[in-house]
């Protein structure tokens, strides 16, 4: 693996995909290579440089996390104690803990509701609304449930212990003593420090259009407000690597823990997303070793990070498209071949042969994840269809394990779901679609 062979996989994949720009970084066998290529903003034609910052969206997140985690080696939090005490604006909090926030196992809501943007970033006003016990869609400490609501409360937790901003905090305690600038797509203060725009790729007409800016609203930036380039990842990544000394901002037990699957004991995982998960960071399972990391979709953006804590190795990339997905989909089995574990999910097939397995009896019905309606309805030719949002979405493509391949109308976009039974009664009674798991409603 070398140089010019990264940076012509990167050069050929952007332009099968019309990706404007992009970032990769890889730690291999003691080797740390960073390529770029591209433009970060086809208004203006900035080119993409090393340190151009990439909207990470959800890979914010795992930062949140080592933040939080700092706090409890610091003895400022418990992960295991209800956090009502700490948080008496958390109505949910005489029942959920801090690891469950972290491991997504707190049993709240998967999304913000659309149209947030109450009060800027009044996290603690907004928590007390929608983050009461009447919120949770499953018992805390039960099921996997992907939640960005869960992430908004662990905002709020560093502000209410560390008497600073969130945004305050990260760069303060977290990425300034790492050497890291952070950029910023929300929130009061930005830096100077230049940021891709994203761009949508409208493949059938022939265009790529800029996203004008990042629609987040401010009590969410601890969910995806962050900016960082490919090597930022890389260096974060270096904090979990065993046997390295102790490293600040985050001690080695601190690292190990988080690297470590809370889902052992839990009836519903992570389906579709990854094979477990630990306090911030997804687990993979990739031949003989365990692989970390995260992916971040922002508007018109796609950032990947992967590292695997024993042997010392890692990858990142950064896109400023909706397509950067693909781009690291076909990514993978090419580093693959050169010789680094990248733990990963691709695409799924839809099920083979000529005629689609038969629908399962009993999963017709509307399904509720806070505001987040899912209906299942049976479509002309007797298949299945998913509506989100009073309107149709996906075809659902099945397989006789209650698993399907769930088909986006017109773009054609692919992921994994699934159908849950209850274990006692065989009755489907859940939903779980990207992580995010829906009952019956």
């Amino acid at each position: 693996m070398d140089h010019d062979r990264l940076h012509g996989i990167l050069t050929e994949l952007t332009a099968r995909h019309q990706v404007p720009g992009a970032q990769l970084a890889v730690l291999h066998e003691g080797a740390r290579l960073l390529v770029h290529t591209g433009v970060a903003d086809t208004a203006s034609g900035a080119p993409v440089a090393p340190d151009t910052a990439f909207p990470v969206g959800s890979l914010t997140k795992p930062f949140t996390a080592a933040l939080a985690m700092i706090l409890v080696a610091d003895g400022d939090v418990d992960l295991d104690e209800p956090l009502i005490g700490q948080l008496p604006e958390f109505g949910a909090g005489a029942l959920v803990t801090l690891r469950q926030l972290l491991s997504h196992t707190s049993g709240l809501p998967s999304d913000v509701p659309e149209g947030t943007s109450e009060a800027g970033a009044d996290r603690a006003g907004w928590v007390a609304r929608h983050c009461r016990r009447t919120d949770l869609t499953h018992p805390p400490g039960t099921v996997f449930s992907y939640s960005n609501v869960g992430y908004v409360v662990v905002g709020r937790l560093i502000e209410a212990v560390t008497g600073m901003t969130w945004q305050e905090a990260i760069g303060a305690v977290l990425l300034e003593p790492l050497g890291l600038r952070p950029a910023f797509v929300a929130g009061p203060e930005r830096t100077g420090r230049p940021v891709a725009a994203g761009h949508a790729v409208q493949a059938a007409r022939g265009r790529v259009v800029p996203v004008p800016e990042q629609d987040l609203p401010e009590v969410e930036m601890p969910n995806g407000a962050l900016a960082l380039s490919a090597g930022d990842l890389l260096a974060f990544a270096g904090l979990y690597f065993a046997g390295c000394p102790d490293p600040e901002p985050l001690d080695r037990a601190t690292a190990d823990d988080m690297c470590f699957d809370q889902l052992a004991s839990m009836a519903v995982g992570p389906y579709g997303m990854a094979d477990g998960w630990g306090l911030g960071w997804a687990r993979f399972d990739d031949g003989a070793e365990d692989v970390y990391g995260h992916n971040g979709t922002g508007d018109g953006t796609s950032c990947h990070l992967r590292f695997d804590p024993v042997n010392g190795s890692a990858v990142a990339l950064t896109t400023n498209a909706n397509t950067g997905q693909a781009l690291w989909d076909d990514l993978v089995p090419r580093l693959r071949a050169l010789g680094l574990a990248v733990g990963d999910r691709p695409e799924p097939e839809p099920p083979a042969g000529a005629a689609a397995p038969p629908p399962p009896d009993g999963c017709l019905g509307r399904y509720t994840n806070g505001d987040t309606v899912f209906e299942v309805l049976r479509g002309d030719g007797g298949g299945l269809l998913l509506s989100f949002g009073g309107a149709p979405h996906s075809e659902l493509l099945c397989t006789p394990d209650l698993r399907f391949v769930m088909r986006e109308l017109g773009s054609g976009a692919r992921s994994p779901g699934r159908f849950v039974p209850d274990p006692a009664t065989g009755r489907i009674d859940h939903l779980q679609i990207t992580g995010r798991l829906a009952p019956r409603a």
